[in-house]
């Protein structure tokens, strides 16, 4: 493995790293088991073409697309060339941090999501040990070089947007060392991060849907002394008719 102290020029080199290894296993198993249960026909994933994230999804049509070599379409991310209301499920695995106009990337995947389509982030989290390692280092090469978001601002794109957060998770709560041998030895964090500081983690991951309102029928306001006027006058019985007759009747 390459030595991850050398910059690294792209997100998947430093994925071949031991440090972001430690970080793309953990990432793995949260695509994995949250894409298989999203339903639909069409999944897009976003960047990073060498790491099949889709690979769970029961979607008949999965595909990369992206700038880089090796995506099933080369296209620019907040330019996507896709039908309005086309895409069932869309992944962004770390698209965000290192994009020019992330809240433009996120514009266009709601116009091409379908109602009630799914979208799924991943990002490292500022309020870390990552994100303070990459405050006080130098940000140079992958993943430091990006600009981190935080999840409350994140949250607050999604919202304008119309998307509802439906779960999510935080996870990698090791400090960024660059062993293997180093991250093993703070496994413990895991476990413990999850129930003592859950939002510590040095990434995070967020599941929101695409939310339509429904239509509402617009009743029209009727002008009432124009309608009394039009319809037919009913008249009225006399009570006192009606049971002098009924005791005749008897």
């Amino acid at each position: 493995m390459p030595n991850c102290k050398l910059s690294a020029k792209t997100l998947s080199e430093w994925f071949a790293t031991e440090q972001g290894g430690y970080v793309l296993t953990r990432e793995q198993d949260y695509f994995d088991h949250t894409v298989s249960d999203i339903f639909g026909f069409n999944a897009l994933q976003l960047g990073s073409p060498e790491q099949d994230f889709l690979r769970s999804s029961r979607m008949p049509l999965r595909f990369t697309a992206g700038n880089q070599v090796g995506n099933d379409v080369r296209l620019c991310c907040d330019e996507l060339p896709f039908a309005c209301d086309s895409l069932d499920l869309v992944l962004l695995p770390h698209v965000l941090e290192f994009a020019d106009s992330p809240h433009r990337i996120i514009r266009e995947v709601e116009r091409v999501l379908r109602p009630e389509g799914s979208l799924i982030i991943s990002g490292f989290n500022p309020y870390s040990l990552w994100g303070a390692r990459r405050v006080l280092g130098k940000k140079q090469g992958y993943p430091w070089r990006g600009h981190f978001i935080g999840l409350p601002r994140l949250k607050d794109w999604l919202a304008l947007l119309g998307f509802e957060v439906a779960g999510g998770r935080f996870a990698a709560y090791a400090p960024p060392l660059h062993h293997t041998k180093w991250l093993d030895r703070f496994a413990f964090m895991e476990k413990a991060g999850d129930r003592w500081w859950a939002v510590s983690g040095g990434v995070y991951f967020l599941h929101a849907i695409k939310r339509v309102p429904g239509m509402r029928l617009i009743k029209p306001q009727w002008n009432k002394g124009l309608v009394s006027k039009l319809l037919p006058v009913t008249p009225k019985l006399n009570n006192n008719r009606i049971t002098q007759k009924t005791n005749e009747q008897k």
